[in-house]
């Protein structure tokens, strides 16, 4: 049965999508069945892994709606053991057709019970928001990965985010939990960076993942390709560091995994 993880935070511009990606990817390099779903209207997950967002298509959206069987929502990428549901801006009017549903919170998750036992990981690229889609997402999930900036204006709306999955944990889905906290976009020159670190640290005692997500122009340019970086760039910085994050995630949780040259 996969464990199912979303990739979450309701601020933009963090890493969110970069980090999905790319650990989603080294998950499968490393031999595990990886399914990625691009919950976000904005489809940049999709898009990053060579995928158009015109329609051409079936998307998640199909799915949640039941327009389509969820298998025939999900695609192969270039990475092997990766496959993907898309998105497209469809995606967009989804949660006003769930105000009108009975069980709005668990469609998902009732995707989730159809496929689930085809993959060791399942990853979900949430929305930059807090809305229905995010808690679909968090009802599904066996737990959830926040990618963080470091920089001044990080630990704004935590809380927020924290108290969203305190509240599915009690009324939605108890066995909810944080897998981790990923630091990114990080300046080894910055002082201020280290000073967000050690805050971020403090908020998140004990969950926050040792290896950092360096600023990198490669990482930066990978998604305009259409690649994700392993394929676009595997000796960057940038992939060596979710490389290693990937192998501290497995470790940290004594998953076997094959181990990458």
């Amino acid at each position: 049965m996969g464990r199912i993880i979303a990739f979450a935070n309701q601020k933009g511009g963090v890493g969110k999508t970069t980090t999905c990606v790319n650990m989603a990817s080294y998950m499968a390099l490393m031999g595990k069945r990886v399914l990625l779903i691009d919950l976000d209207p904005q489809g940049n997950a999709t898009s990053n892994l060579g995928f158009s967002k015109d329609g051409k298509y079936n998307s998640i959206y199909q799915a949640m709606s039941q327009e389509k069987n969820v298998k025939d929502c999900i695609y192969s990428t270039n990475i092997p053991g990766l496959e993907i549901i898309p998105s497209n801006i469809d995606l967009a009017g989804i949660e006003v057709e769930l105000v009108y549903m009975t069980q709005r919170e668990y469609v998902i998750k009732k995707i989730f019970d159809e496929i689930k036992n085809n993959y060791d990981f399942i990853t979900i690229d949430c929305p930059p928001s807090l809305g229905l889609l995010t808690i679909n997402a968090f009802t599904g999930s066996d737990a959830v990965i926040i990618p963080i900036q470091c920089e001044f204006f990080a630990l704004e709306g935590l809380s927020q985010l924290m108290n969203t999955i305190r509240l599915v944990k009690k009324k939605l889905n108890s066995n909810i939990s944080i897998d981790g906290v990923v630091l990114t976009m990080r300046d080894s020159r910055s002082n201020l960076g280290k000073q967000v670190a050690e805050e971020i640290k403090k908020f998140f005692a004990g969950t926050v993942f040792e290896t950092t997500i360096p600023r990198n122009v490669r990482l930066a340019e990978s998604p305009s390709y259409g690649e994700p970086i392993y394929i676009y760039d595997k000796n960057c910085v940038g992939a060596k560091a979710y490389k290693n994050l990937t192998e501290e995630y497995f470790l940290k949780n004594d998953i076997n995994f094959k181990v990458l040259n």
